[in-house]
Formats: C-alpha cells, sequence, structure tokens
C-alpha cells in the first residue's frame, strides 16, 4: 500500500487556505536540495505533520518533494484523526463465562 492510500482520508477534496503535510519517506539518500527544502518546510522527522498556507511558494516546494511528503487540506487531516481516535478508543471489555449454564429441568 503506498503512502498516499494509507494517508487518504474519504472525504471530497476541497480547496482549502491551510496544507496539512506529513513527512512520509526518510531523508537518508535524498538529495541535498530536497533536505533543505523539507527543512524549510519545517518538517523533521518521518510521520510528523506540519500547517503551511496553500501558496504558489509553497506548492512548488511540495512539488519538489512530492514522492517525499502526502499533502491533505484541512478537511481530510481531520477525518484521518477521528478515524485514527475512533481505531484506538477504549472498547469494552470482552466477557466469557466458563462456567456452564445450570440446569433445572429433569436430566435426559
Amino acid at each position: 500500500m503506498s503512502a498516499y492510500n494509507a494517508f487518504k482520508a474519504c472525504v471530497p477534496i476541497e480547496w482549502s487556505n491551510k496544507l496539512y503535510i506529513t513527512l512520509v519517506r526518510g531523508m537518508p539518500g535524498t538529495r541535498a536540495l530536497h533536505r533543505r527544502t523539507i527543512e524549510a518546510l519545517r518538517l523533521t522527522k518521518c510521520n510528523r505533520t506540519v500547517c503551511r498556507t496553500n501558496t504558489p511558494t509553497v506548492r512548488g516546494m511540495l512539488q519538489q518533494v512530492k514522492r517525499l511528503v502526502v499533502i491533505e487540506t484541512k478537511e481530510m487531516y481531520e477525518a484521518r484523526k477521528q478515524k485514527q481516535a475512533t481505531h484506538q478508543a477504549l472498547r469494552p471489555p470482552l466477557v466469557i463465562n466458563h462456567h456452564p449454564a445450570p440446569t433445572t429441568g429433569s436430566p435426559l
């Protein structure tokens, strides 16, 4: 499964003035230009998300490093976080009764 499919939310994409950028690939082995671009976006470690304004400058930077990052709108980001929260929520305990049910009728 690709990084994009792993982070894709189930909401329609609409234009947003904020972009949520997540670094999903490691930095070792990348070009120096890409490393400097990632640093300029203030992405420090894998799976860290930053929020940036949707401007042509930022979109140009993201075009350079598009194979290293996942870009989401606010709606997509909130839907993904909600899905993670419901997945990690506490569930009621599973109760199993190992004692046989008492029989009140006549034996067979």
